[in-house]
């Protein structure tokens, strides 16, 4: 972002209140502050085990649990739910929260991310039907085998599965 979309002027780097912003240079009021989208992660079973997805503009081999940005006016919950139906075709009728993640730095392809991961379980039965337009393969991974990677998404999986030791 260069220019202003309140007044048009240019922003400019800024301190406020001991950390830098971007702030407009006319001083008209507008703070772009940055503030982290909020996503959420699911994890979902079915009978088979736990779906992992492939997404179209991934390397080859990697795979992850479903997500989706939260919509306006849509819970955290609800969302869960949707993305579970939109991203797999399959139904779920509860959405467990599990935890939060920061997911602060760069993504596959450098791109930048500032996000907030809100993680869910849910359980869901059915044939998975793909978003073609998102997603190309999926898999399943039995509870026994399944395991948590080194990212926001991974954790939230983690804490999912460590949860079931208590």
């Amino acid at each position: 972002m260069k220019y202003c979309p309140q007044c048009t002027s240019t922003l400019t780097d800024t301190v406020i209140d001991g950390e830098a912003r971007i702030a407009c240079a006319a001083e008209c009021g507008f703070v772009f502050w940055d503030n982290p989208t909020p996503v959420v992660a699911v994890v979902v079973e079915t009978p088979d085990g736990i779906v992992l997805a492939h997404n179209k503009a991934w390397p080859e081999g990697m795979f992850s649990i479903i997500t989706g940005f939260l919509e306006r006016g849509e819970t955290p919950e609800q969302c869960a739910l949707r993305e579970t139906a939109e991203e797999l075709g399959l139904q779920g009728n509860k959405a467990e929260f599990i935890g939060f993640e920061l997911f602060d730095g760069r993504g596959v392809g450098g791109q930048i991310f500032n996000q907030l991961i809100i993680g869910f379980y849910v359980y869901a039965e059915g044939e998975i039907r793909l978003d073609e337009n998102e997603l190309d393969q999926a898999k399943t991974i039995s509870r026994e085998k399944i395991k948590g990677w080194n990212s926001a998404t991974g954790k939230i999986l983690q804490r999912w599965i460590d949860s079931l030791a208590h």
